[in-house]
């Protein structure tokens, strides 16, 4: 009975060889796993050089912003999703015109989208205490009465990717971003400058082009025009920036870097 009890057991040899087999399977199944699985996603390092990079930064509405957290959004190509902004706009209102300078206030990393938030967002602002109301009898009145006039006028936009966000540079997010806002332009704090005349300032914040603005304080007040059309009258090339669709438009005219005319259709 001894021997047939040690016959089931392995010897030394043979437990170093199914050791060694056992290795070799981990071994390999290690090496049949892609490399590409090794890291997916923006590393740390490129997320904080894009908050370096454009927090803080200012760009111009192309496109009207509604109030919300939900803002308006943006695919990877920078196609706007029009349904949804309408719809935001529809149950939240309006948070800025297109043409008003818009300032990056903060911006939030998800697994496959950025959120941009666009001065200060569009969230009330409201602490939860700020909703609670005691009283005694049929009138009640909030337990914190500071602050309730509390209104957002900023709002977001969401790029999303549709996938885990790549590495993207500054000017690869700006480009996509391109439909939504304009960089293209001086900050505000430059067009403000003591060489700015007080009509020209009270046009920008106004959002109105008046005759004698340059075409930075143009961009500050409107935006990127929709069109551009440069002609040759008279002997001299000039270019008409052209806003709106009909019946709604505005025609803004530049001889050289001032604007000479502004017709209103």
């Amino acid at each position: 009975m001894g021997a047939r009890i040690s016959r089931n057991f392995a010897g030394p040899d043979q437990a170093n060889r199914i050791w060694q087999r056992v290795r070799f399977a981990l071994l390999g199944m290690m090496l049949a796993i892609p490399c590409g699985y090794a890291r997916e996603g923006m590393d740390q390092a490129t997320r904080i050089a894009i908050i370096r990079g454009l927090q803080g930064e200012v760009g111009v509405t192309k496109v009207p912003l509604p109030r919300g957290k939900k803002g308006v959004r943006v695919d990877a190509q920078g196609k706007l999703d029009q349904a949804a902004a309408q719809s935001e706009m529809h149950n939240n209102g309006l948070a800025m015109q297109a043409g008003m300078p818009a300032t990056i206030t903060h911006i939030e990393f998800k697994s496959s989208q950025m959120v941009f938030e666009l001065n200060g967002g569009g969230r009330s602002g409201k602490k939860w205490y700020q909703h609670i109301e005691i009283g005694v009898g049929p009138g009640s009145e909030p337990i914190d009465q500071s602050q309730q006039s509390t209104v957002a006028y900023g709002s977001s936009v969401t790029l999303d990717y549709g996938q885990p966000l790549p590495d993207l540079t500054i000017p690869e997010i700006k480009k996509i971003l391109a439909g939504v806002l304009d960089f293209e332009r001086h900050a505000p704090t430059v067009l403000y400058s003591p060489n700015v005349t007080p009509e020209v300032k009270e046009a920008i914040k106004s959002h109105n082009v008046i005759v004698g603005m340059d075409r930075d304080a143009v961009l500050s007040a409107k935006g990127a025009p929709d069109r551009r059309v440069r002609e040759d009258r008279e002997g001299t090339e000039q270019e008409d920036w052209i806003y709106g669709l009909p019946p709604h438009v505005l025609f803004v005219t530049f001889d050289g870097d001032k604007v000479i005319a502004v017709k209103q259709f």
